[in-house]
């Protein structure tokens, strides 16, 4: 009891030091999960691309949903150490195993810079070029 008497007064000293977790912090990773899919690859795709062309330009899709067989999602999602989380977005849809269109917040810009996305998704159209549009034929 006397020795407990004797470390009193130390302990009531350490009451006002500033608690330990305040000064070190642990390290943090910064964790990415996903696709990763920049402007420069989305500048890539054009209309008529085949399921294969899309693959090689984008990758593989995160989700290919059995539901919706004629739409693909590359999702990425980039969480720093300290932080705000980052996420980008982008569906590509097919018909009859052609690119029709493709939708997102990851937008093909003609700059070469690419930028930071943007926080509202969009749908991206895709001109078809005049080579690729069907041929009118008139009859005489």
């Amino acid at each position: 009891m006397k020795r407990f008497l004797l470390l009193l007064p130390f302990l009531a000293a350490c009451a006002d030091a500033p608690p330990i977790t305040r000064i070190l912090t642990p390290y943090r990773i910064d964790v990415r999960q996903g696709n990763f899919v920049t402007q420069e690859m989305v500048a890539q795709l054009q209309p008529g691309l085949s399921r294969e062309q899309v693959r090689f330009i984008l990758g593989t899709p995160l989700v290919a949903d059995m539901f919706h067989v004629d739409r693909w999602d590359y999702v990425y999602r980039f969480q720093p150490g300290r932080g705000e989380p980052q996420q980008r977005r982008l569906a590509v849809f097919f018909q009859d195993n052609k690119l029709t269109r493709v939708t997102g917040d990851v937008v093909a810009e003609d700059g070469s810079a690419a930028e930071a996305p943007k926080p509202a998704a969009g749908i991206i159209v895709i001109p078809v070029p005049a080579s690729a549009q069907p041929e009118v034929l008139e009859k005489k």
